[in-house]
């Protein structure tokens, strides 16, 4: 019994050496693989180096992610500011219109009626002294016009609520109305204008396009002190080059990109005729730019200046539109030289119908025509101006597209005239520059004529329309 308990101890202290011997070898191993873990070799293949770089990268992610949402935040705040702003301006920008259109009939309206008592009054046997002081009121309201003008037409440019309305046209129908005003305008400053007139058809937006034409002739004038000025054409393989030049003072080079821009003007003309804000020339360039008819300039200092604008040809001679103002080469060949007559005045006699609600208007264009040896009858409305017809027929009717009671405007009232009486030749007169409102008047087969009403130009349309009735 001794002996077995004796062999059974010895087993076991046998087992717990070799138990002991294992752990201590195990533990050599963890001690080495620990070792060899912290100090070991390549950072990219040891586990825990791994392990620590993965943890710090989750962290960074984690971070980096949060502060996307942060900044995601703060963009959607400042998205919804610039919304707000957005929408504000473009409220104001709405309200600018409306001011606009305010600005165009309301407060054009008794400049218009006092240019037409004006131009009705210079038909007047008058004083030497009175009629210098009528012709000096006239030229004042010529000048207040071109600048209110100027201001709006800028103002509408820049709001973006101009549009162009394009059609083909014969280019003689803007360009013989404008030599003929301008030669007037010339003469007062003791300058002659050459002409040299063309039959081409171009396809733009008249009105634009006279605005243009219009500026370029205005300058000529206003800082040409002698000699004379050119208004002409000439074919180009892309369009027709309109071009206005002057024997002026030339444009040194520095200067002919910045008087483009606004309230910039060339600075050799000290005259008390250079009056204006520097805006024509910033017109132009928005107008040609809006149209996409290059305009160019070529000056040499001490012998003048010479501007042009590019207008395309159109495709299809056969589709000029008549527009308003039409003056062809015939009848401007029939003024007298160094007169305002002709030599048979179609508007002697002739019936002509005025209708507006403003009653300056209608008294202004009584005297204006009347002076013209018109036989006028206006008023400001259709029910009134037939009574005081007496049964006669029209020849022209003369109509305000905004009339006061809005329940229909003067293109729709021109309309039921027309049933009425066939072939009566109409204008439209109006303060609005909208493209559509031109559009919608020249398919109507009306013409069109923009307040202030210049009365030259009013006198050749009506010429026109009477010698060549429909």
């Amino acid at each position: 019994m001794a002996l077995f308990q004796l062999a059974a101890d010895s087993d076991t202290a046998a087992d717990n050496a070799t138990l002991s011997e294992e752990n201590r070898r195990l533990r050599k191993v963890c001690q080495a693989l620990m070792e060899r873990v912290e100090s070991g070799a390549s950072p990219n293949s040891a586990p825990y180096a791994a392990f620590e770089r993965s943890v710090l990268l989750a962290e960074q992610v984690r971070e980096r992610t949060d502060a996307l949402h942060r900044t995601l935040d703060e963009l959607s705040q400042v998205n919804a500011r610039l919304l707000a702003a957005n929408a504000e301006a473009e409220a104001a920008n709405l309200s600018k219109t409306k001011f606009l259109a305010a600005v165009s009939h309301d407060l054009l309206q008794p400049l218009n009626a006092a240019r037409l008592f004006a131009s009705a009054l210079e038909t007047h046997a008058l004083p030497e002294a009175s009629q210098a002081l009528v012709g000096h009121i006239g030229r004042s309201l010529k000048d207040v016009e071109g600048l209110l003008g100027t201001l709006v037409d800028i103002s509408r440019l820049d709001a973006g609520v101009l549009h162009a309305d394009k059609a083909p046209f014969a280019v003689r129908t803007l360009l013989d109305a404008l030599a003929e005003e301008y030669r007037q305008v010339a003469a007062v400053r003791g300058l002659t204008l050459h002409y040299v007139p063309s039959s081409v058809v171009v396809e733009s937006d008249l009105a634009l396009l006279a605005r243009v034409v219009r500026n370029f002739l205005s300058n000529a004038v206003r800082y040409t002190e002698h000699g004379h000025l050119l208004l002409g054409c000439r074919r180009r393989a892309n369009g027709l080059e309109v071009m206005v030049g002057d024997t002026g003072p030339g444009i040194p080079e520095p200067q002919r990109q910045a008087i483009f821009l606004e309230f910039r003007r060339a600075n050799q003309s000290q005259s008390s005729h250079s009056r204006g804000l520097g805006l024509g020339l910033a017109i132009v360039d928005r107008i040609s730019t809006m149209l996409e008819h290059p305009v160019s300039l070529t000056s040499q200092l001490g012998r003048g200046s010479l501007f042009s604008v590019l207008v395309p040809f159109s495709v299809s001679e056969t589709n000029a539109a008549p527009s308003a103002g039409a003056l062809p080469v015939a009848y401007a060949q029939k003024a007298l030289p160094g007169t305002d007559r002709w030599q048979h005045d179609p508007l002697q006699g002739c019936v002509i119908w005025v209708i507006d609600d403003d009653p300056a208007i209608i008294d202004g264009m009584q005297a204006l025509l009347g002076s013209w040896g018109c036989r006028v009858r206006a008023a400001a409305t259709v029910s009134a101006l037939e009574a005081a017809s007496d049964g006669e027929r029209p020849a022209v009717l003369l109509v305000d597209y905004h009339l006061g009671d809005h329940r229909e405007n003067g293109i729709d009232l021109a309309a039921r005239l027309r049933r009425r009486y066939p072939g009566l030749a109409t204008v439209v007169i109006t303060a609005n520059h909208e493209a559509s409102l031109k559009r919608a008047t020249r398919e109507a087969g009306m013409h069109c004529l923009l307040k202030p009403l210049k009365p030259l130009r009013l006198k050749m349309l009506l010429g026109t329309l009477l010698d060549n009735p429909a």
